[in-house]
């Protein structure tokens, strides 16, 4: 399955997009804590091997936070699936990286590595622009549920909203002892919701998003990340 439909790796709008990346002063930086919290929560909730935050520059895609795969920092823009993804306002999923599914990027670094499988939502920022996507990646050929993909949808815009109120504290107001404070908390929080996560995999093998059971806590712990970031944001 593919949800590619465009024809060029690079958008009519790219100057513009490129800008906005440019703004929040993210490209090639050192990791950071709270990001590094997302993806191994993405991994867990979505049960794949690697999770990732990339962001699209103009030649490169850069890996802010990476779990499940060791010392890959960035990837030439044409060998990473990141960069078709981007071209999409909705959640992509390609169930293979075989040319066919894909004839916008390379897919030999993929390949080498095994990959059979990619869903990602792109981190949008409030202009509209999509610098980058969190995405979650198989060896294994599957699909993604409605309500799986919603739920990626839910994570990576509260990704989007952290990225925003880093550039809030540490560009606009210069503030890196509020960004860390911000940190701390997101990083409380999302440790709550990774021990719930622990919890489904021990009790179930696995988490399993199309059950309401297992839906409506995890929902809710994504509303309290929200609740820190609106209240961070509007302050």
């Amino acid at each position: 399955m593919s949800t590619f439909l465009l024809d060029s790796l690079i958008p009519t709008d790219d100057v513009v997009r490129l800008r906005t990346l440019h703004l929040y002063q993210i490209v090639n930086t050192t990791p950071e804590p709270v990001f590094d919290e997302y993806v191994a929560w993405a991994a867990q909730l979505f049960n794949t091997p690697i999770a990732l935050i990339s962001f699209v520059d103009e030649d490169h895609v850069w890996f802010k936070a990476v779990t499940g795969v060791e010392g890959i920092q960035q990837l030439d823009r044409t060998e990473s699936m990141c960069s078709a993804a981007i071209l999409q306002d909705k959640v992509v999923v390609t169930s293979d990286y075989k040319p066919s599914s894909c004839e916008l990027i390379k897919p030999d670094v993929a390949q080498a590595n095994g990959l059979n499988f990619y869903a990602g939502s792109a981190l949008q920022m409030p202009d509209g622009a999509r610098i980058g996507m969190l995405a979650v990646i198989d060896k294994e050929e599957r699909t993604l549920s409605d309500a799986e993909a919603a739920v990626l949808s839910r994570l990576a815009g509260l990704v989007g909203q952290t990225i925003e109120l880093r550039f809030r504290y540490l560009v606009i107001n210069q503030e890196a002892d509020e960004w860390e404070d911000a940190q701390r908390e997101l990083a409380a929080t999302l440790d709550d919701n990774a021990a719930l996560a622990r919890y489904l995999i021990t009790r179930n093998q696995r988490i399993d998003l199309d059950d309401d059971e297992v839906a409506q806590p995890i929902l809710h712990r994504l509303e309290n990340v929200a609740k820190v970031l609106n209240r961070r944001l509007a302050a």
